[in-house]
Order: structure tokens, then sequence, then C-alpha cells
């Protein structure tokens, strides 16, 4: 027997039950041995003079004031994006709003610090804004489809993400209490940031309940809209600004929140609020419960280290699962299954005479890299060995890497039937480079045969997720994708977490996140590479599987491919070449995106030659990215991984702009 849930009683239960257990906690926080009106006189009636009742006036209240208040502005952002874009993934988060913001007010604080006086929500917003045009103009001419957006999203996410951690690598002394706040910190000293966030969101919550009834009209297609007298596009800048302005103020007061703006309109929506109204009202009180929830939760478990410990990132954290049981229940409207075969159809005449043109281009790079340079007598020519033995294990290492990524995403674009698709966009450096930092951090010196079975098993665990998440779908690239933004969030929330600790391991953990090949010495450099070209040469009797399995099961079957024991073994061809590219590099890199996809424009059709041409251009793209790296800022360097995810993510967010 199925029960239709009411819009109002279901969301009001639930609301009720979160509401209980923050009352709960709440009283549990409370120092409660000297009564409940000692805690209330110490909120109305402040008179500060024991010290419980300045932790009270000054710290502990002011932080459950400013988690309701951020979690119910996030939650009307979420609904208000959600509804204008008709995408139920829309969020702050996943559409690069949140990061954006975070970039202006890192750059603001670095190099014109006189932004921020005339109020920090502006420079927010302004980069909140930034990031939203330039996914509105990548996914306009396709439609604001759901995921076209979110790839978008992702995308530029990503590459403003890059740009914050090359602004943070060069500062870190000066951004050292951006860390946390970055992450998400609700720590108070005081009741500035509820004075200052209040009347802005309660301002933004009269003028969204204002736009309601143009609003609920976006359930419509356009053209139905447009003939109730309803200007779609100007509704779209209205909803969208007001959304973007909410998240500027939240994350100029509190930094990246990860999450409540999807979850809670989500919930409520599952919950019973179908109609506009219920829904956005509903999504304020979750989000304003789930934040408050997951705070308390951190104060009790962390005690007196709670104020460490990012509220941001444990709400992403505790969001990506969440987001990874709504993909399958998700139905995305306006987009279309990529065909099997479809960024396979340009083929070069000559493509054994192109591979050998590349790798001629590539041997002059090399030869580039390894000789010319900046020193300290400046630009020159130079063949001293006391220079050469140091650029020379950079060059190798950076170029095997480049391989094994490339390779990889050839392997993962074929056997998906999708030419968007790589270790990047579907998490799986995102869960290698999870179960490194869990290695670094929880092992005593662990080796690199540790480190690399580590990583290993983390690759395994983001494709089997993928798998599971997946497999009844039939591998639809959307979902596929939408399954790496969840992972990718929840690499993104261990980062922080991580490196907000204060833990003296955290600034190796930045230099070997941006990609960096500084620790690696000769016998490493030339380990890499042999290894690279090994496997390279080792995947080519793989061909045959990969020219058949897009093809579909049926074909691949006919043909004698065992179906099951063939993609088992891809997979974890898969993720052994990525934990072993993202333990020299990095998990920022888009060659696993970049190489595969020039390889295709290019002519590389075929199997065989698709991975050749891939792995060329993979070293060529590294060997580069690390020589611009070593050179932009002499003495000082741009680590690799940042250096090819500024590029690749730039040249993606071109490609997507001319399609």
């Amino acid at each position: 027997m199925r029960i239709k849930a009411s819009p109002i009683s279901s969301p009001l239960f639930l609301c009720l039950i979160l509401g209980a257990i923050v009352v709960s906690m709440a009283w549990t926080a409370l120092p409660v041995e000297r009564g409940l009106m000692f805690n209330l006189e110490a909120l109305f009636e402040p008179v500060i003079a024991t010290p419980e009742e300045a932790v009270l006036y000054y710290s502990w209240w002011p932080r459950l004031c400013i988690s309701l208040i951020a979690g119910a502005g996030l939650g009307l952002a979420g609904v208000l994006m959600q509804q204008v874009l008709r995408n139920p993934l829309a969020a702050p988060t996943t559409l690069g709003v949140a990061s954006g913001a975070n970039l202006a007010l890192i750059a603001a604080t670095l190099f014109a610090p006189v932004l921020l006086a005339s109020g920090r929500e502006w420079v927010a917003l302004g980069g909140g804004a930034a990031t939203m045009a330039l996914v509105f103009a990548l996914a306009w001419s396709r439609g604001l489809a759901p995921m076209v957006v979110v790839l978008a999203g992702l995308v530029v996410n990503l590459f403003v993400g890059a740009l914050a951690i090359t602004l943070l690598l060069f500062n870190q002394e000066a951004l050292k209490g951006i860390l946390v706040w970055g992450a998400g910190s609700l720590t108070q000293s005081g009741w500035d940031g509820t004075a200052y966030l209040w009347p802005r969101l309660a301002v933004c919550a009269v003028l969204a309940f204002l736009l309601l009834r143009p609003l609920a009209v976006m359930d419509l297609d356009e053209s139905n809209a447009r003939s109730l007298g309803v200007s779609v596009r100007q509704l779209r800048l209205a909803g969208l600004g007001l959304a973007v302005f909410i998240t500027g103020c939240v994350v100029s007061v509190v930094g990246i929140i990860g999450f409540i703006g999807l979850a809670a309109p989500n919930i409520a929506r599952m919950a019973g609020a179908r109609r506009l109204g219920p829904r956005m009202l509903w999504s304020m009180v979750l989000g304003a419960l789930l934040l408050t929830t997951t705070d308390l939760v951190i104060q009790h478990l962390a005690g007196s280290r709670s104020a460490m410990l990012p509220t941001g990132a444990m709400t992403a954290a505790l969001g990506a699962p969440l987001l990874l049981w709504l993909i399958p229940r998700l139905r995305l409207a306006g987009n279309k299954p990529t065909t099997a075969v479809s960024g396979f159809t340009h083929r070069h005449a000559r493509p054994g005479r192109l591979a050998l043109t590349i790798l001629a281009l590539l041997l002059a790079v090399v030869v580039l890299a390894l000789f010319l340079g900046q020193t300290a007598q400046g630009w020159g020519w130079t063949a001293q060995w006391s220079i050469l033995e140091w650029r020379l294990p950079r060059i190798l290492a950076a170029a095997g890497a480049g391989i094994m990524l490339a390779i990889a995403g050839t392997i993962i674009q074929r056997i998906s039937g999708n030419p968007m698709a790589s270790p990047e966009l579907l998490g799986i450096s995102g869960g290698s480079a999870i179960a490194l930092m869990a290695s670094i951090f929880l092992l005593r010196s662990p080796d690199n045969v540790t480190l690399i079975t580590a990583g290993t098993v983390g690759a395994l665990a983001a494709l089997a997720v993928l798998v599971v998440l997946n497999r009844r779908s039939g591998y639809i690239p959307e979902r596929l994708l939408l399954t790496g933004v969840a992972i990718t969030a929840l690499f993104d929330a261990v980062r922080s977490i991580v490196l907000s600790g204060g833990d003296p391991r955290g600034q190796q953990v930045v230099a070997w996140l941006s990609g960096s090949t500084y620790y690696v010495d000769l016998s490493s450099g030339v380990f890499i590479a042999l290894v690279a070209i090994v496997v390279m040469a080792a995947t080519r009797p793989l061909a045959r599987w990969l020219d058949i399995l897009p093809l579909g099961a049926a074909t691949a079957s006919s043909l004698g491919i065992g179906l099951n024991a063939s993609r088992l073994l891809l997979l974890v061809l898969i993720a052994l070449l990525t934990a072993c590219a993202t333990l020299v590099i990095g998990p920022l890199s888009f060659v696993g995106l970049l190489a595969p996809h020039l390889a295709r424009l290019l002519g590389f059709s075929r199997a065989r030659e698709h991975m050749l041409g891939a792995a060329l251009i993979g070293a060529l793209l590294m060997i580069l990215a690390d020589w611009v790296g070593r050179q932009a800022l002499f003495p000082h360097e741009i680590p690799a991984g940042l250096v090819a995810s500024l590029i690749g993510g730039a040249y993606f967010i071109w490609s997507m702009r001319r399609r």
C-alpha cells in the first residue's frame, strides 16, 4: 500500500524531528548545571560576570544563530536555482557560485583589500555572479539542459579551485586563517556576523516570496510561460541574481558550506512539498536545521577542537552520500544519451605518420625543457649536469604521469561511449586521492608501494560506486558525470578537513595536491617513465576489446568477448593507472580528459591509434606544463598539475562555448 505524502504534514513532521534533535543536542551542549535561566539570561540580559557567560554570549549563542540563518539562506538559494533552471541538481556548490565567491574574496584579500571595505558581500557577489555567468554562457546554447549545466559547473568549479589553490600555494602565511574559513567555519567571536547576515537574508526572503507566483510558472516549458505573459529571461536573471546574492552574503561571513543548498530542497520535495511556496518555506527550515544539526554534532564529537573542524566541509562529506543516493532516483529531462560511437567518427588518413609527427614534437619539447630555462644568471641554454640532474627527473615523472592518465582516460571514454569521461571528472582521481591522504595521515612513514596500493584501492572503490549506481541505467553518460560530481565533492570535503587541521604535513599535502614534481629524484623519475612505457605496450593487446565494447553487449558477446571479465580487467587497469599518476602529480590535472579528446579530434579513431596518440599528447602536455610552471614565476614555481588544470580547464571552457 502506497501512502501519498501530504505537502504540509510530511515536511512538518521531518522538521519537528530535526528540531527536536537540535534542541536536545543544544541542551546537552549548554552548561545546564547552572540552570536554564542562567543560559537564557546570558543571551538576553548578559552581565558577563563569569567565563561561562562570556563563552555563551560571545561564542555559543552567536554560532547557533549564524548556523540557523546561513542554513536557511542556502536552502532558499538552492530552491531558487533549482526552480529557475528546472534542474534538481542546481545548487551554489554544484554550479561553482560558492567557489567563485570564495576566489573573489581570496583575491581581494591579497591584491585589493580596499574592496573589502565597501562590503564583503559585494566582492563575493561579483565572484559568484562571474562564475554563474560563465556556466550560463557554456550551457545556454544547449537550452540549459541539466547534464550540460552540471558538467559546465563541474569544469568551472575545478578551474576556479585550481586558481584558488595557486593563490594559496604562494601566500600560505597571508591566507592561513582563510583555510578554515574557506572550508566553511561557523566559529564566532561576537554578534557581528549575525547582525551582518540576518537583515540581508530577511530582505532576500521577502523578495523571493514576492516572486513566488511568476517563479511558479517556471514549472511549465518556456513557450507556455511566454504565452502567460512572463519574460523567462528576466525572471531567470531575477531569480538567479537573488540566489547568487544570498550565496555571496553567506560565503562572505562563514565561507563555503557544502550541499545544504542541494540537500534541503530535494529533501523537501521528496517529503511531499510539491508546490513552490511550501517547498521554498520548508527548504529554508530544513536548511537551517540540517546545518545546525551538523554543527552541533561536530561540537559534541570534536569538543575543544571544534573550532578547527570546518562545518562546511563536514556538510559536504555528509551531502555527497546524499547526492549518490539521489542520482538513481533523478529523471533528467532534456538529455539524450551519447551514442556509443558518436565520438569516434573522424579518422586521419595516415595515423602512423601523425603519431611520428607528435613524437618528433614531443622529443623537441623534451630537449627544450631539459636545456632551456631560467637560472640565477637569467634565460639561457645550459648543459651543466648540476642543473640537468634536477630537471631530468621532473621531465620523466611528468611524461610518465601524462601517459598513464591519458591511457586511463582513453579507456574510460571508449568503454563508456562518453567523450567527456575522465579519471578527474568521474571522481576516480578523487577516490585515489582520499585513500592516499588517509595513508599519509594514518600510517607511519608509508613507502611508495603502500601508497600505490592504497591509491589503487581508493580508485577501485570509486569505480565500484560508479558501477553500482549506473549499471541498471546502462551507464548513461549524464549519470556517470553526476556520480563523479558527488565523489569529487567528497574528495574536496576530505581535503578541506585535512588542510584546516593545522597539521605540519598539510603543507606537503598542498604541494602534492597541486601536482608537484618537486620531490622526484632520478631513480623515481626513471621508474615512473619505464612503468608508463610498459603499460602503454601492455595495453595494445586490449585494443580489440576497446574497439568492440562500445558497439554494445550483444555485439561483444557474439564476437566471443566475455563482458564481465573484460570490463573488470579494464576497470582494474584504470584504477592502477590513476593511482600511479595521482601519486606523482596529484588529482587536479585535466590530462585524462584533454589528451584523449585532442587525440580524437586529430583523427586517431581506432582504439590502438587512439591510445598511442593520447599517450603522446598526454606526455607532451605534462612536460610543457612542468616547464611553464618552472619558468612563469621564476624563481618560484607553479606545480605542473595546477598548470595542466588551468590549461585544460580553459580549453574545455572554450570548447564548450563553441559547441
